[in-house]
């Protein structure tokens, strides 16, 4: 700064009819100068970091000025013609700096391409002719040149922790990175550990790094270009001051400003959920793709978060990266402490529901548990695999490529056949609950349009949806999308086959659970077969798992000891499905309240009677015996 202090002084010397105001503020710039280059240091450490020239510094160093001394601000104002303090004009810096006003070098240092420019250190205010606009040092850049790192709050709820993960990839990242590459590309779906690998590969190389998140709230949409820029321009030179690598995720969203991550002055590493797009610029980056934890390296970030605690199956079974096993353990430390609680399994897994909840994907205000699901055993021993394997799908995969290549997805697929009220509606929800995950129920009302090509349109936005939430797909009523193609013999037929096809090859490459269920097994296309890993059948409850049914819906229940209720007979005449067995429960237990009574047998045989009647058939006589002993609501 005791350059410029000089430079200002013989400018003023130029210009003899400026008011002795002028001669006052430069005195007092003279007296201040030994504190004037404190920030000499850190000026010449971010124009390092950010490859300025020398010009560059020296403008930047213009535009400072005002920012560090009052006196610098009157002087540059009037200086510049103004009547009194203001910031210093183009044409008076490029003359500070000894810079020609006609040579075109000095001016595309001021250029929007330029680096002072580009990383939006600088900004040229104003509209008329270049040499009358001012200069202006944006407020981070003079706060960190003055000391003060505090992150700007625009970007500061972006901001993630650094949790590193060494995972296959990790090295290979590392060595990009050490070769000079300045942008890689790590392509990592939902649930993988892109971003753990990235930092972990700049630990590897012991350098620090920023790590932030466009999918967090207070992000900009895809579609604010100027918004996207703005945020990655500022992240970048957040980055820049504290000499970081930028480890970006949710890269994807930043298409619009892919240039800028290109040319950055620091080394970036953006994490996408999607494969590079050539589209989004010119050069080609190092790939590398993240893969997911297996369940001993969640099991690890679980101790480490849960204070060497050993986690549980339930919670190392939740596919969550690193950065959400941390988020949602410290969300379950903080909800035991203000309990007062144990940080128990249970609570943790509950946290981690909470994290997958989405406006999309259906939940209840309960948890749905195998204790729940009344079937038979053989039912239930193929719900309890397809629960396994989704719980040790991550290690399977980490074997090698057991299910094929060729687009094949690492998914599940699961077939739930059976008559209305079996239990599959019921088994979807246990089956996510039990994974951590919400159910994301497709509405086929949504989804299937009658214009060519809509359908497809539709399902595709699905799928993408339920990888992203990494949820649960559950297709109700599926014969109604997933039916059998047939002999083509109008333009609806070739069509519809069309949408068949298209699923076929949709559901392959899907990378989630899949549970489709319906009442008509047959109707469905058989090449789904081969897609399907599990087809479990849900029959008609015989006598003793309509027994358990009973059992297990009035267990809530406070019964009337003055009219017993006779499980057996219920059992053994009531031919009905759990569905419906729970609907009788409900009837019987609002009829029994409104009596202000418990719930006994005369309220079960007039709920069933009208169940039966709701369902178009005639009820047991001893069911009819049972409710002709209720008496009336209303005498």
């Amino acid at each position: 700064m005791r350059e410029l202090v000089a430079a200002l002084a013989r400018a003023l010397e130029r210009r003899p009819g400026l008011p002795a105001t002028a001669h006052a503020a430069l005195a007092a710039l003279e007296a201040d100068a030994a504190d004037l280059t404190a920030v000499d240091g850190p000026l010449e450490e971010v124009a390092g970091r950010l490859g300025l020239g020398g010009l560059d510094s020296g403008l930047l160093a213009v535009a400072l000025a005002p920012e560090l001394h009052p006196s610098a601000h009157l002087l540059l104002g009037l200086l510049s013609g103004d009547d009194g303090a203001a910031r210093p004009s183009v044409a008076l810096a490029l003359e500070l700096t000894g810079s020609s006003t006609l040579a075109p070098a000095p001016r595309r240092r001021l250029g929007l391409r330029a680096p002072l420019r580009r990383f939006g250190l600088l900004d040229v205010l104003g509209e008329d002719v270049l040499l009358s606009r001012r200069l202006r040092v944006a407020d981070r850049v003079v706060a960190h040149l003055l000391g003060d790192d505090t992150v700007p709050a625009a970007l500061a709820p972006l901001l993630a922790p650094a949790l590193p993960v060494t995972v296959e990839g990790t090295s290979e990242l590392a060595g990009s990175l050490a070769g000079g590459a300045g942008l890689c590309w790590v392509s990592a779906p939902p649930g993988t550990a892109g971003t753990a690998l990235a930092v972990a590969a700049c630990l590897e190389l012991d350098v620090l790094c920023l790590v932030a998140d466009l999918t967090r709230p207070g992000a900009p949409d895809a579609a604010d270009t100027a918004g996207v820029r703005q945020t990655v321009r500022g992240l970048v030179l957040e980055a820049a001051l504290g000499g970081a690598v930028l480890v970006l995720a949710g890269a994807e969203t930043a298409a619009p400003a892919m240039d800028l991550l290109a040319d950055a002055p620091v080394p970036v590493v953006a994490v996408g959920s999607r494969p590079w797009d050539a589209r989004w610029h010119a050069s080609l980056p190092p790939v590398v793709t993240a893969p997911r934890l297996t369940t001993e390296q969640r099991r690890q970030e679980w101790r480490t978060v849960l204070g060497g605690a050993d986690p549980g199956p339930e919670v190392t079974a939740l596919r969550l990266d690193a950065e959400q096993i941390h988020l949602v353990g410290r969300a379950a430390r903080e909800e035991a402490a203000a309990r007062g609680k144990q940080l128990s399994p249970g609570l943790v897994a509950a946290t981690a529901r909470r994290l997958g909840r989405s406006t999309r994907a259906g939940h209840g205000g309960g948890t749905a548990t195998l204790g729940d699901l009344v079937l038979p055993a053989h039912a239930r021993d193929e719900v309890e695999r397809l629960i396994s394997w989704a719980r040790h799908r991550d290690d399977v995969l980490a074997l090698g490529d057991l299910q094929g290549k060729g687009g094949k997805g690492g998914g599940i697929a699961a077939l739930f056949s059976g008559s209305p009220g079996t239990g599959k509606t019921l088994a979807a929800h246990v089956v996510a609950d039990a994974l951590g995950m919400d159910l994301f129920q497709v509405d086929l009302s949504a989804v299937v349009d009658k214009y060519i090509g809509e359908t497809e349109k539709n399902l595709e936005r699905v799928f993408t949806e339920a990888e992203s939430l990494n949820c649960v797909l559950f297709f109700d009523e599926a014969d109604a999308v997933f039916g059998s193609r047939s002999a083509v013999s109008d333009a609806k037929d070739r069509y519809a086959n069309q949408e068949v096809a298209y699923l076929l090859q949709r559901m392959e490459a899907f990378d989630g659970i899949t549970v489709l269920a319906t009442n008509l097994r047959g109707n469905l296309d058989q090449a789904f077969a081969r897609r399907l890993h599990f087809m479990i059948h849900f029959p008609d409850p015989d006598a003793g798992t309509r027994r358990r049914l009973w059992e297990h819906h009035l267990a809530p229940l406070a019964l009337d000891p003055h009219d017993p209720v006779d499980l057996d007979v219920l059992a053994e005449h009531v031919e009905l499905a759990g569905g419906d067995i729970r609907n009788i429960v409900l009837a019987a237990t609002f009829e029994a309240v409104a009596r202000d009574r418990p719930v006994g047998m005369a309220h079960l045989g007039g709920a069933t009677v009208r169940e039966y009647g709701k369902l178009g058939r005639r009820p047991p006589a001893v069911v009819l015996a049972a409710a002709t002993s209720l008496t009336p609501l209303v005498q």
